[in-house]
Order: C-alpha cells, then structure tokens, then sequence
C-alpha cells in the first residue's frame, strides 16, 4: 500500500479533518445494546439463557456517520427523519451533547424513531430485534429534509448519503439532491441499499460491500475475474466517478475510469463488523474533503475499518488511533 499512500500525506489528510464541514443525509437509528454472558441453555427450546450485566444506547445509521466523522475531528451538519418519541429524544440529546447541530432533523408523529437491539454474550451477537417503519416518508417530510439539504450545501465541502433502506432515501430526493451538488459542485458520497441502486445515478463515489454489489451488478463475485466484472457493470450502471466494493476479510477494491486498485485487509482481529461500513464513508468522505484522492482516501478508509472492526458495538475511531494504524500497517508492508 505505500505506493498508494505514505505516512506523511496520511498525517496531512487527517490533520486536515478538523477544517471540513460533512452533511450527511441518512436513516437516523438507535442501536440499544444489551450486554451479559450465558451460562446455560433454556429448558423451555433450544436457545441460550442471557444473563444481562448492562445495557448502552448508541447512534446508528447515519447517526453514526455523523458519530464517526465528529470523532475524527471533522465537522457534521445532518438530516434525517425521527418519531415524536422518547429515542427520537435521545438521539437529538444525544448529538447536542456532542456540540452537533440538530436543526436539520425533522420530527414526523406517524413514524417511530428507529432502534436496532442487539443482545451480546461473551462478545458474540445473540440476536437482533428491530422497531421500525420502512415506508417511504411522507412529501411533506421529504420538502422539508431538500428545504434543509439546498440551505446546509452551501457551507459543507461533501455530501454524504447513509442509506439503510428505512424510507428517507427516495428517487426524488437522491435526484434533488444529486443535482443540487452538480450545480455547486460538491462531492457526494453514497454508502447504498441494493433495491436503491437506481437512485444513485451521477453520484461521485459509491461504496457497495461484496454481497450489495454482486445482487446490484447481477454477477456473483467469486474470484478477480467476476469482481472486475461486477465493479465494470456497477460504474457503467451508475456512471460515477469512483465505485469502491468493500470485501470484508480480502480488502476493498476501487474502481475508477481505466483504473482498477486492490487494497489488502488490514484488519488483525474481527469482533464485531457493526458500522463498519458508516466508518468507511466518513472517513472516506472527510479524506476526500480534505483533498485526498479516491485511492489515498480509500487506503485511509481501509485502515479507518479496520480498527473499529476490532471492537465490540457500534464503534468509532480517534485520530491518533487512525494514524496509528496506518504507520503500523505502512511499516508491516515494506
């Protein structure tokens, strides 16, 4: 990766962080979790007795975008919908107790907030229950999140689009917003839902992960030859200007015009990949911001998962601890 990146333009991108501005537009969610160990399994069916020792509320979704690009350094305005309820409550209080502005989130009374409860045991997910309502949001809602977006645009240097499919991202408002970018020429970023994937036309950089971008591209990816092929169809498809196909435990691939870049793994050990893929976007979009390109901000991104992939829940990443990746990655290579 060092002829990709080295660690003195790394450490003037992240030093750069604190001077970008993200908007970030997404499916706002609560993750709940709920910590404890098992020593037994029920008499009652075949499943595991957890013992609950705590309980922690964190954001999610693009909550958590905006988490991660906060705990890099950087700046955040944000959009998204929440229910007129006690989460919806936090998840504002939350995000101001971080000193992040709140007025871009609109409150719908028909809606519930979002919350994903995650039971975990000796570092392992149990299961996982979800409180939600996936219809697309009202047009009311939607005129009032594009009323936020064309007036926050024209302070933020990138746009970032958190998609997880829970009504927000519609045509209409990924088409308003794709063009409100071209004509101020701003960078946008979408992390995607496959059943979108239409709505992402013209975005700059997309990031699929190997599952979203072989059901996007119709081609199951199982070695070089059919992921060349996927990444070929998806940026015909999408007509951006980068494609970026996260793959787990072989790395991330980056697909650019006549161009094709494979980024190792660097993750040591894998406890949890919860927000991984919000940790991919914010790094990547505040590296871009920032001055990166496509490939030094994906080696970057790349680092930036693999940190917070060897921690448990919905987790985020300083700093110091991305360019303590990095060097130590950087000095792994040579």
């Amino acid at each position: 990766m060092r002829h990709l990146l080295n660690f003195k333009k790394a450490r003037t991108i992240v030093e750069r962080f604190g001077n970008t501005r993200i908007l970030v537009i997404g499916d706002l969610i609560m993750d709940h979790f709920i910590w404890g160990r098992v020593k037994r399994i029920s008499p009652e069916a075949p499943v595991p007795v957890v013992e609950v020792t705590s309980e922690s509320l964190m954001l999610g979704g693009s909550a958590n975008v905006v988490n991660n690009i906060h705990n890099l350094g950087g700046k955040c305005l944000v959009t998204g919908i929440i229910g007129r309820d006690d989460d919806g409550k936090k998840l504002v209080n939350t995000l101001k107790e971080k000193g992040i502005t709140t007025e871009g989130i609109i409150t719908d009374h028909k809606r519930p907030t979002t919350i994903k409860t995650r039971v975990i045991a000796h570092n392992q997910q149990v299961v996982r229950f979800d409180r939600e309502k996936k219809d697309k949001i009202e047009p009311e809602s939607t005129a009032k999140v594009l009323n936020y977006v064309k007036r926050a645009l024209k302070s933020a240097d990138l746009v970032i689009v958190s998609d997880y499919a829970k009504g927000l991202i519609t045509e209409t408002l990924m088409e308003e917003t794709s063009d409100a970018c071209g004509r101020m020429d701003k960078f946008l970023a979408v992390d995607p839902k496959v059943e979108h994937f239409d709505y992402y036309k013209g975005s700059t950089i997309v990031t699929p992960n190997n599952l979203e971008a072989s059901l996007a591209s119709g081609v199951e990816i199982s070695d070089e030859a059919s992921l060349h092929r996927a990444g070929e169809v998806l940026f015909n498809k999408l007509g951006c200007e980068a494609l970026l196909i996260t793959r787990g435990e072989n790395g991330m691939s980056l697909f650019e015009p006549n161009s094709e870049t494979h980024i190792p793994t660097v993750a040591q050990e894998v406890f949890d990949v919860s927000g991984a893929g919000d940790t991919v976007i914010s790094t990547l979009g505040l590296a871009l911001a920032s001055g990166a390109s496509f490939k030094e901000a994906a080696v970057l991104a790349n680092f930036a998962a693999g940190v917070v992939v060897g921690k448990v829940g919905t987790a985020t990443l300083s700093p110091a601890e991305l360019l303590g990746a990095v060097d130590a990655g950087l000095k792994k290579a040579k």
